[in-house]
């Protein structure tokens, strides 16, 4: 048995120095903090220091070669891969978005942990070995050799550039959230400061850049999520092992939950809450008359606060009243109804942290168990079809070490996964048991301070100056961000959580962005627009359309989309839908054929879209056209076995594929058959 190669070594020890220099770094930041340093340097401090990390690491592993470029020189060791898969994988949405989840649903949040948990068994069992010994660059490209030519390439390299933009997205919104909250910078700002971070790790090196910048964030986000939240299960239990020690503090939440839910205030507000929605459907259904009546009483009660002399805060907010006064009736009908959805969402005492699948009726919990399933399976199976995901198992040495590097993976993701649960049971505490009950004019600033960027509302209903939990409403995406800040913590905490946020973001964002331009570049330019292109011309499309991708994907997450979880299950359910059925087939199933690859591939997704499209708000859909009531996040659950059910019924109906594809399928699936299998490949393996 032969040790780590000298190169590995080397990367041990290089990284080792880096990870102490690190560490040693945090300590003098909170050594300056206790002597005087101001928050805003820290925090300048800690988000412009770690990218210029990142940006060192991209220049210095600038490259002009293809192999190089597109997979690394398929040379990483498959523990370093699996740090790299790891950062990867562990985006804006695990890293800020799940301990949020969990915070607000409880059991059924563990629906992500499971689901993205077992999608690497079965990318380690049914797909990253088997790519690996096929070889080439992309995922589309396996999906052109395995599919006869360029039309499964194009719809898959189409589903591939859709699925990763929608995730690419959510990491530049991740990006924008967290530089405007720790440099105090406009959100659309902070935008495109994160993505000079993101295209100065990728623009010069392509996957041998990203690869080890990603190894760096890793280290960099895993220490900045366990320390915080080590800490404060230190400071709740007085024993630092968070995973161990949160359920003894969730036993007490329980009982904390049972004594909010039952006090009269509280009951009284929800009340209220439920009054306003009322309201709103009386307003929804007298539009345009109820929009028109709204607009004068809101002029006439201005008029009269200026000839009265009022308070110029009271004039101030009726004039802000005016302003955002919707000015069509559509658009006071799209308006109302999301205030009225909040409104009810108010109304409802939130579920029990530790209650599986809540509901009044056996209906209802019913349902609750069957969205649960069916984000488990979406998550899974999309895990093992993200096309970002998988290109990290061409740059490994070999197939041996393709599967060392999913355990490896798995075993860095699961440092994280582990600790979630325990980050949302202590931050819930935090707020239930100091926060809730307490003066609204003694409030802490870090409700302010979120507040100010959107994240953060708090709407004294009753007037009497006191917080009841319905009267607060925090964003999924602040719980861990401010977990410090509610926590009492030193602020250079704070910084590190939002530089671990960054390196999340950025590591992903880098891996999606260069998934989309070689799938544009190579997939599409070389391998069908332009076979003869040169080695240079390549690199340049590649890194012109990362540009441009980049770009636009900012553009859109300056409109502030959805949760960034919400977006992340979208990508999945695509991702799922469109490759897994096609990749699954293509390996265990010789008679899988063109004809029944594309239409699988094509059905899949437009099913899945148009559910998403006709179920979720944000289209204007509802949950009255939902199949089993089953939520868009999971729509994926309805394209993935019609994606398996066309392409074998289809492939059935036509003729099966030449003895040349069927001959790569042994090749793939069996490591023992010779390696001499002519005509298959274009480029070295």
């Amino acid at each position: 048995m032969t040790g780590p190669s000298p190169f590995a070594r080397r990367l041990r020890r290089y990284y080792l120095w880096y990870t102490l220099s690190f560490i040693s770094f945090v300590g003098f930041l909170a050594i300056g903090e206790k002597m005087g340093m101001s928050q805003s340097v820290i925090g300048h401090v800690f988000l412009f220091a770690t990218i210029a990390i990142y940006a060192g690491i991209g220049v210095m592993s600038r490259t002009a070669d293809v192999t190089e470029y597109y997979v690394a020189g398929r040379r990483v060791p498959a523990m370093f891969n699996g740090m790299a898969t790891a950062a990867d994988w562990m985006s804006a949405a695990s890293y800020i978005g799940l301990a949020g989840t969990l915070y607000f649903t409880g059991f059924e949040g563990l629906a992500f942990v499971t689901g993205w948990t077992g999608g690497f068994v079965l990318v380690a069992l049914l797909l990253a070995p088997y790519l690996r010994k096929f070889g080439q660059y992309t995922i589309p490209d396996f999906l052109g050799a395995r599919y006869q030519g360029n039309a499964a390439r194009v719809v898959g390299l189409i589903a591939a550039v859709i699925a990763s933009f929608v995730y690419l997205v959510a990491q530049i919104y991740g990006v924008g959230l967290i530089t405007s909250r720790f440099i105090s910078i406009e959100f659309e700002i902070g935008l495109f400061v994160g993505l000079a971070g993101i295209l100065v790790c990728s623009f010069l090196g392509g996957m041998r850049a990203v690869t080890w910048t990603q190894v760096a964030q890793y280290v960099i986000l895993i220490v900045a999520y366990l320390v915080p939240v080590t800490i404060l299960s230190y400071k709740v239990t007085g024993v630092p092992v968070a995973p161990v020690m949160y359920g003894t503090v969730l036993g007490k939440l329980s009982e904390k939950e049972n004594e909010l839910l039952t006090d009269d205030a509280e009951v009284a507000v929800r009340k209220q809450f439920a009054r306003r929605a009322e309201d709103y459907v009386a307003k929804i259904a007298h539009l345009p008359d109820s929009l028109d009546a709204e607009r004068r009483e809101l002029i006439e009660r201005l008029n009269q606060l200026r000839l009265n002399d009022a308070p110029a805060r009271d004039i101030a907010h009726t004039e802000r009243a005016l302003r955002d006064l919707p000015r069509t009736p559509g658009q006071a009908r799209q308006q109302w109804e999301r205030a009225r959805v909040e409104a009810i969402e108010r109304s409802r005492p939130p579920p029990r942290h530790a209650q599986a699948h809540p509901g009044d009726t056996p209906e209802q919990r019913e349902v609750a168990r069957n969205n649960f399933l069916a984000l488990v399976f979406v998550l899974m199976v999309g895990t093992a079809a993200l096309p970002h995901v998988l290109m990290r198992y061409y740059t490994t040495p070999g197939v041996v070490e393709a599967r060392k590097s999913v355990f490896w993976g798995l075993f860095f993701i699961f440092l994280l996964y582990v600790t979630a649960p325990a980050y949302a049971v202590f931050a819930k505490w935090e707020v239930y048991n100091n926060l809730i009950g307490t003066s609204i004019a003694m409030l802490p600033n870090w409700l302010v301070s979120w507040g100010k960027v959107g994240m953060v509302n708090i709407e004294d209903i009753n007037g009497d100056g006191i917080l009841q939990l319905a009267e607060l409403s925090l964003n999924t995406d602040v719980i861990l961000l401010a977990t410090p800040e509610i926590a009492g913590l030193p602020y250079v905490i704070s910084g590190l959580v939002a530089a671990g946020g960054l390196a999340a973001a950025l590591s992903t964002a880098d891996g999606l962005l260069l998934t989309i331009s070689n799938a544009l570049s190579h997939d599409l330019y070389y391998k069908v627009i332009n076979p003869s292109a040169s080695t240079q011309r390549r690199l340049v499309i590649s890194k012109s359309q990362l540009l441009v991708v980049a770009v636009v994907a900012a553009w859109v997450a300056s409109m502030r989309p959805d949760n960034i979880l919400f977006m992340v299950g979208l990508a999945f359910s695509i991702a799922a839908a469109a490759f897994f059925p096609a990749l699954v087939l293509g390996i265990f199933w010789k008679r899988a054929n063109r004809p029944g690859a594309v239409a699988g591939m094509l059905a899949g997704p437009a099913v899945t879209l148009y559910y998403f499209v006709s179920t979720h708000a944000f289209f204007g859909g509802s949950m009255d056209n939902a199949w089993f009531d089953i939520s868009p996040i999971s729509s994926g659950v309805f394209g993935v076995p019609l994606g398996f059910l066309t392409i074998v019924v289809v492939s059935l109906l036509t003729p099966p594929p030449p003895p040349e594809v069927r001959a790569l399928v042994d090749y793939v699936r069996y490591p023992r058959l010779p390696a001499d299998d002519p005509g298959i490949f274009t480029e070295s393996k």
